[in-house]
């Protein structure tokens, strides 16, 4: 993938058109994950053992917060993620996060450090995965998730093992999230606290973003604004910022 400027007057990267990811969640129910939709009239959100998000368009029409309350139910958590639009007062706030949306731009392919294997994860890893999750909490992730695309991992030893796990400890994983048109997102990006400092988050990270750009897409991320750490990692991997973002959750009257 070759390197793209950023152009910071159209706040699209390169060029491309990047108006998609004004609401990546939307785009995507509508496109590669119209299979896991859940609708209401002119709301849609995941099937919830997949993702807790929602969308009902960067400017909702009349109607369409009473389609999103009726279709995930009166009292329960809607979680717009980087939705622009506010819900009706009477909706509760539950939760705001400051946050960044970047789109890569140049690639970067951090090395493997000898003695460890990148394996795809499947129905298999998801304990093991969601004891990673748990441990370090890179986001929200449910137990089907991983439905979502590929997931790689990061495992130690020769995968030798006959126990189902290929042979040694999941230290880190990475996976694919939303998908609209032309763009896959990656999320879920997490080591084992005793694998920190090895480069394992970056070397998967590259590797997945190198898998999106052979199938012709671009990969994008979101990252928290305190987050600051993460944010630096990521420019450094060729990542960066097209908009800043806000997450908002609310509850439902």
């Amino acid at each position: 993938m070759r390197d793209l400027d950023l152009d910071t007057d159209s706040n699209s990267p390169g060029g491309l058109d990047t108006a998609v990811l004004d609401d990546p969640v939307g785009a995507s129910l509508a496109g590669a994950h119209a299979h896991l939709a859940r609708r209401r009239g002119r709301a849609v959100r995941y099937d919830p053992e997949v993702a807790g998000f929602s969308s009902v368009g960067v400017r909702p029409g009349a109607g369409a917060w009473d389609d999103l309350a009726g279709l995930l139910g009166a009292g329960e958590f809607a979680d717009l993620f980087s939705c622009p639009a506010l819900p009706p007062a009477d909706w509760g706030p539950e939760f705001v996060l400051a946050g960044h949306q970047l789109v890569r731009v140049r690639e970067v392919r951090p090395a493997l450090p000898a003695g460890l294997r990148v394996v795809e994860l499947g129905a298999a890893d998801v304990p093991e995965m969601l004891a990673l999750v748990e441990r370090t909490r890179p986001g929200p992730f449910r137990p089907r998730t991983r439905e979502l695309g590929t997931y790689l991992g990061v495992r130690d030893g020769d995968g030798d093992g006959d126990d189902g796990d290929g042979g040694g400890a999941l230290l880190a994983m990475a996976g694919e999230r939303l998908r609209p048109p032309g763009f896959t997102e990656v999320s879920a990006v997490c080591t084992a606290p005793e694998a920190r400092g090895r480069g394992l988050a970056a070397h998967l990270v590259g590797e997945l973003a190198a898998r999106i750009g052979a199938r012709g897409e671009r990969p994008f991320l979101h990252v928290a604004a305190a987050n600051t750490g993460a944010l630096a990692l990521y420019e450094r991997l060729g990542f960066v910022r097209r908009a800043d973002v806000v997450f908002r959750g609310f509850r439902v009257p």
